[in-house]
C-alpha cells in the first residue's frame, strides 16, 4: 500500500489547490490558456486515480484488473504530457512553427503508446505480468524516453522565450521551464524504479508551481481591483444616482467596462422580468450575444449580433458622442421595437447603453403613414409629378378611366379633356388630329393597353419621342410611362423637348464636318467602322432605355473575289473593285447609311423608305450581283438581312449575327456550294 499512499496524498493536494480552477466552466478572463490548463488538471486527476488503483490492485495481486488499469495508466500518463505541452505553448502565446512541431511530437508519442498498448494484448511490448509480478519491457522505456525528449524540447523552448521576455512574464516563463526540467528528471527515476510513483510526484510539482503563480497573480489582481474600487467608489455612487434617475425614462441603462466587459444594469421596467436579465454581470459582450440569440426577433438577429463587440462599439463612436439603432425584441412572446443608444462615459473607460421600448411610437407612426397614404388624391399624385412634366395622365389599368393635369398650355388652342372614361380609345381618336403623320402609327402602337402591360412587366419606365402639329408647326415631345406603386395605374407624363432637340441639332451641325471626316472611309467614301460602332451604341442605348426605337434592319455584305484580284491584278485594281462595290450598295440603298467595317465587309443600316421597301431592295441587289457574276464584270457581293423585333430583340449584335449568318449562306450559294 506504500505505492498507493503517495498517489492518495498527491490526489488530495491536487483537489485542494486546484478546486476553484477545476470547477469553473469559464475563468474571468475567458482565455483559451486557462481552458487548456483545466484540461491538463483533469487528465492529472485521472492519472492519480489510476495510479492509486494500480497500487491497491497490485498489492492484492488481482492481475486481470491490474492489467486493465495499467493500460489506462499508460494512456493517461502520455495524455497528461501532451496536454501539458499544449498548455505551455498556449501560455507562451508564441504562434511559431516550433510550437506546432512540439504539439505534433506530443500527439505522435500519444498514438505510439496507444498502438503499443494494443499490440501488448497479443505480444508483450510495454509490460508483462509473470507469476503475479510486474515486469517492464522495451516499449515502456521507449515511451518514457519519448516523453523525456518532449519535456526537454519544451523546456528549451520555454527558456528561449523567457530570454526575450521581461519582468514578471520572464519569471513565470523560467518557472515553467524549470518545471519541465524537474519532470524530465523524475521520468528518468521512473524508468529506473518502475514501482515507485516518481511520475505522480512530477505532476504534483507541476501543478503546485503553476498554482502558486496563478494565486500570486490573482492576489495582485484583487489588490489592484480593491484599490481601483476605493478610488472609483464615489464616482460609481454618482453614476448610480444619475443612472437611476435616467432609468425612469428607459427600460434599462447599462454601465459597461470597455476592457473587461463587466457591467451594472439599472432598470425600473417590469417588461424584462420574463427575460431574466441580471442586474450585474462579468461579460456584457458574451451575455448580450446570448440574449440576442434567445430574445431578438429571428429576422433581426443577424443585424443585432453584429453590434455587440468592443471593437465595433468603439468604431461606431469615432468622431461622435453617441449613436443609435433599433430592432425587435420578443417580450412575453410578442415582438416589440426597442431603440438602443450607446455613448462613452466621461472617463472614456465605460460605455453607457440606454434601451427604450418604442413600439408605441412605431405603431403610431405606421398608422399615421397609412392614413396619409389613404388620404392621397389623384390631384396630389399628379401635382407631385407635374413639376417634371407639362401634362400628366393618371390612367386606371382596370377600367381605362383617367384624370389629366396640365401645368403648361402645350397644345395652344387645342381642347384637351381633363378626365374621361377610356384613355386608350380617346388616344386613338385624338392622335391622328395632333400628331405628325409619320409618327402616328408608332405612337398608336405604344398607347395600346396590351402592349404597355407586356412592356412594363420588366421595365420601370418606358419612353417614346414623337412630334405634334401645333399651329402648322411641328413640336418635339417625349412621353414617359410608368406604373404606380400599387401597380393599379399607369402614370403617363408628357414633356416638351422641342428646345432640347433644336439645341442638339445645332450642336450636331457645328460638329458635322469634323465628325464626318473622322467617320468617313477614305477609299470608298462610305462611313467607317467607328461610325458604325457609334450608331450601334446609340441604338442599343435607346433599346435599353425602353424607347420604342424606329423600325430598322441590318444588311451584312461581303465582297467576293477581292483577294483573287489583289493577288492577280494588284492592289490598285482591288481598290477600284471595292469602290465599285461601295457604289453599288449606295445606289441600291440610297436612303440608308452604308458602312465599311472591314477590308471586304460592308453593313447597311436600313431605315425609313429603304426599310419599308427592304424586300424589294434585297431582290434588286441579288439580281444585280447574279447579272455581274454571269457577265464576268462588276462587283459580286454576298448579302444577308435581318430586322429588329421589339418583342424579342434586346441586343443590336443579335440582329447583326442573324444577318451575317444569312449572308454566309448567300456567299456559299454564289460560290456554287449548296
Amino acid at each position: 500500500m506504500n505505492y498507493a499512499s503517495v498517489g492518495v496524498l498527491a490526489l488530495i493536494l491536487h483537489l485542494i489547490i486546484n478546486k476553484e480552477v477545476m470547477k469553473r466552466r469559464k475563468d474571468r478572463s475567458g482565455t483559451r490558456t486557462m481552458t487548456l490548463y483545466r484540461q491538463f488538471l483533469y487528465s492529472v486527476l485521472g492519472y492519480y486515480i489510476t495510479d492509486i488503483i494500480w497500487g491497491v490492485l497490485y498489492e492484492l495481486r488481482i492481475i486481470p484488473l491490474v492489467y486493465a488499469d495499467t493500460v489506462l495508466y499508460f494512456t493517461l500518463m502520455v495524455l497528461t504530457a501532451v496536454l501539458w505541452v499544449r498548455f505551455v505553448i498556449e501560455y507562451l502565446d508564441e504562434k511559431s512553427r516550433f510550437g506546432r512541431f512540439l504539439k505534433g511530437i506530443g500527439w505522435a508519442t500519444f498514438f505510439f503508446t496507444v498502438m503499443h498498448l494494443v499490440i501488448n494484448f497479443f505480444i508483450p511490448a510495454l509490460f508483462v505480468f509473470e507469476n503475479g509480478e510486474y515486469h517492464a519491457l522495451a516499449g515502456r522505456y521507449t515511451t518514457l524516453t519519448l516523453q523525456i525528449i518532449l519535456y526537454l524540447l519544451t523546456s528549451a523552448y520555454t527558456f528561449y522565450v523567457a530570454s526575450k521576455s521581461e519582468g514578471k512574464v520572464r519569471i513565470h516563463n523560467l518557472a515553467v521551464g524549470f518545471t519541465c526540467l524537474s519532470m524530465e528528471v523524475l521520468i528518468v527515476f521512473q524508468i529506473l524504479y518502475p514501482l515507485i510513483p516518481f511520475y505522480a510526484m512530477g505532476c504534483l510539482i507541476e501543478t503546485c508551481i503553476i498554482h502558486a503563480y496563478i494565486e500570486q497573480d490573482k492576489r495582485m489582481d484583487l489588490e489592484i481591483e480593491r484599490r481601483e474600487n476605493e478610488l472609483a467608489n464615489k464616482e460609481k455612487e454618482r453614476y448610480n444616482l444619475i443612472a437611476s434617475s435616467l432609468a425612469s425614462d428607459y427600460e434599462a441603462i447599462y454601465y459597461i467596462n470597455i476592457e473587461t466587459g463587466g457591467y451594472r444594469e439599472f432598470s425600473k421596467s417590469t417588461k424584462y422580468e420574463s427575460m431574466n436579465v441580471p442586474m450585474d454581470g462579468e461579460d456584457f459582450y458574451a451575455e448580450t450575444m446570448d440574449n440576442v440569440l434567445r430574445y431578438v426577433h429571428p429576422d433581426d438577429k443577424k443585424f443585432a449580433l453584429s453590434l455587440y463587440s468592443r471593437d465595433v462599439m468603439l468604431k461606431n463612436l469615432d468622431d461622435r458622442n453617441s449613436y443609435s439603432y433599433k430592432y425587435r425584441v420578443m417580450v412575453n412572446g410578442e415582438p416589440r421595437y426597442f431603440m438602443f443608444t450607446i455613448m462613452l462615459a466621461q472617463d472614456m473607460k465605460h460605455f453607457i447603453l440606454c434601451e427604450k421600448d418604442i413600439q408605441d411610437e412605431v405603431t403610431a407612426e405606421t398608422i399615421f403613414m397609412e392614413n396619409q397614404k389613404h388620404q392621397a388624391t389623384f390631384r396630389q399624385i399628379a401635382e407631385s409629378l407635374a413639376s417634371n412634366y407639362d401634362e400628366i395622365y393618371y390612367v386606371d389599368i382596370n377600367d381605362n378611366s383617367y384624370v389629366g393635369y396640365e401645368t403648361n398650355n402645350l397644345y395652344g388652342m387645342l381642347e384637351v379633356k381633363r378626365s374621361g372614361d377610356d384613355f386608350f380609345e380617346e388616344s386613338r381618336i385624338n392622335i391622328p388630329k395632333v400628331v405628325l403623320k409619320s409618327d402616328r402609327e408608332r405612337l398608336l402602337g405604344v398607347l395600346d393597353k396590351d402592349h404597355l402591360l407586356s412592356t412594363m412587366e420588366n421595365k420601370k419606365q418606358y419612353s417614346v419621342d414623337y412630334r405634334l402639329m401645333v399651329d402648322g408647326k411641328s413640336h418635339h415631345v417625349r412621353m414617359s410611362i410608368r406604373k404606380s406603386s400599387d401597380m393599379s395605374h399607369f402614370i403617363i407624363g408628357v414633356e416638351n423637348i422641342d428646345n432640347e432637340v433644336k439645341k442638339e441639332r445645332a450642336h450636331l451641325r457645328a460638329l458635322n464636318t469634323e465628325r464626318e471626316l473622322a467617320r468617313r472611309d477614305e477609299l470608298t467614301g462610305t462611313k467607317n467602322k467607328t461610325a458604325y460602332a457609334e450608331l450601334e451604341k446609340s441604338v442599343q442605348g435607346n433599346i435599353e432605355n425602353g424607347m420604342d426605337y424606329l423600325p430598322f434592319g441590318i444588311v451584312v455584305c461581303d465582297v467576293n473575289g477581292l483577294k483573287k484580284i489583289n493577288d492577280g491584278e494588284g492592289h490598285k485594281a482591288g481598290d477600284e473593285y471595292l469602290k465599285a462595290s461601295a457604289k453599288l450598295l449606295c445606289d441600291i440603298f440610297d436612303h440608308s447609311p452604308v458602312f465599311r467595317i472591314g477590308g471586304d465587309e460592308f453593313v447597311v443600316f436600313l431605315r425609313g423608305d429603304d426599310y419599308e421597301a427592304r424586300n424589294k431592295l434585297m431582290d434588286d441587289i441579288r439580281k444585280k450581283v447574279r447579272d455581274n457574276q454571269a457577265n464576268g464584270s462588276g462587283p459580286v457581293i454576298a448579302v444577308g438581312m435581318s430586322e429588329y423585333d421589339p418583342e424579342t430583340d434586346d441586343l443590336v449584335s443579335d440582329i447583326f449575327e442573324r444577318a451575317d449568318s444569312i449572308m454566309y449562306t448567300d456567299k456559299q450559294n454564289l460560290k456554287g456550294i449548296k
